[in-house]
């Protein structure tokens, strides 16, 4: 395997994917390394695979890349490979084939002591299962990897208690696990990963076996941390609601290919096949779909300057109640330019399906025109431009 060099540092560099997959394959099995080597193999389906080799292709010929800042979710159902996708990019499973780069440095290329710091420093993982050690407190869990780093009693067990009071357990820092519900142990989880600052938080079905109040805070939880820090997140899921309430962009796996890559509109608004569409059947459009989806040029500068204004990536949902409450068609409004105008006809066209844009996108605007083009407007418009307003 070659080695991929580090790029040099451009003004562009912090655009670079924190981590890169490429033709990434893990066959389980004997003779393993022929399958991906094999164009005949490679085409046969999963049981056919099987049958032939008795070799199975958990993951299957997948790309793609994590962007600084982002949460990537990985979802599929049990048995498309995505547990053994999100271990491959630490080696905690090795790949078959392919290549895997963090920070352009080539993952398959590091030897026991750089994969070691990639673990320990780098890239930490949240599991289903707590792992937690039951003879220690809270705050000694935490602090569990800032002692295998070497770190000094007295500033892990400082940091420790930084990290627990920002999970919620202020006050629980001396409590055994046993001591704890689910929900309190998956945070002593999540804050032992986030205690070693990692560069991306690696989380593997982490709230699967919570129930459904605990599993909907700790959802909150992961959104209000990303919110605050913006640290690049891998999320495996099996859930579609739960993929589309965290993901920036989501990976839909299917027998250990991906079959569809996208933003959560860009899924549910135009989906890949037929796998896919029946996937996202019963998702409530309007709580997913955007005001970029339903939106047209406005016809004049007058209509441009009338009506509620609503950001771009405000919800058909939200919408659909500025324009009901206005009686009147809604402004997208960005950075004081009005993209384009809402009406009800769109908006419940995107409710019914009837109405994706062009390819699931937002149709472009002729031009954007100025929120504040009509005088009679401008003072009120001046105020939704600033935000008052503003859905």
């Amino acid at each position: 395997m070659s080695t991929l060099t580090t790029p040099a540092a451009t003004d562009t560099a912090v655009d670079a994917p924190v981590f890169s997959v490429e033709n990434l394959w893990k066959v389980f099995g004997p003779k393993a390394d022929r399958v991906p080597a094999d164009p005949e193999l490679t085409a046969l389906a999963p049981a056919e695979l099987r049958s032939r080799t008795g070799c199975t292709a958990a993951v299957r010929d997948v790309s793609f890349d994590v962007r600084k800042g982002e949460v990537f979710v990985v979802m599929g159902l049990s048995g498309s490979g995505k547990s053994t996708l999100v271990r491959c990019l630490t080696r905690l499973i090795e790949p078959t084939s392919g290549r895997i780069a963090i920070d352009g440095e080539d993952v398959l290329g590091m030897d026991k002591a750089r994969l070691r710091e990639l673990r320990r420093h780098r890239a930490s993982m949240v599991f289903q299962h707590f792992g937690l050690l039951p003879h220690r407190s809270v705050l000694d869990n935490v602090a569990y990897g800032l002692e295998v780093q070497g770190m000094g009693k007295a500033e892990r067990r400082a940091r420790a208690k930084e990290i627990v009071a920002k999970v919620g357990l202020e006050g629980m820092e001396q409590r055994r696990p046993g001591q704890l519900s689910g929900g309190q142990q998956q945070r002593v989880g999540l804050a032992r990963a986030l205690a070693v600052d990692p560069q991306v938080l690696l989380f593997d079905e982490p709230f699967s076996a919570l129930d459904p109040l605990i599993r909907r805070d700790m959802q909150e939880e992961v959104v209000r941390l990303h919110r605050e820090e913006g640290r690049t997140m891998v999320f495996i899921t099996h859930d579609l609601n739960e993929a589309l309430k965290l993901g920036d962009r989501i990976a839909l796996m299917r027998d250990g290919q991906v079959v569809q890559l996208g933003t959560p509109e860009e899924i549910v608004g135009s989906p890949a096949d037929d796998y896919v569409r029946e996937f996202v059947r019963e998702v409530p459009r309007e709580q997913v779909m955007t005001v970029r989806t339903a939106m047209r040029p406005p016809e004049s500068a007058d209509e441009a300057g009338r009506g509620p204004a609503v950001a771009p990536d405000v919800t058909v949902s939200e919408a659909i109640e500025a324009v009901a409450r206005t009686g009147t068609a809604a402004r997208v409004v960005d950075d004081g330019r009005c993209l384009g105008v809402v009406d009800s006809d769109a908006l419940l066209g995107v409710v019914a399906g009837t109405n994706t844009g062009t390819n699931g996108a937002a149709p472009k605007p002729a031009s954007a025109v100025p929120a504040q083009a009509t005088g009679s407007k401008a003072k009120a418009d001046t105020k939704a431009d600033a935000g008052e307003e503003v859905v």
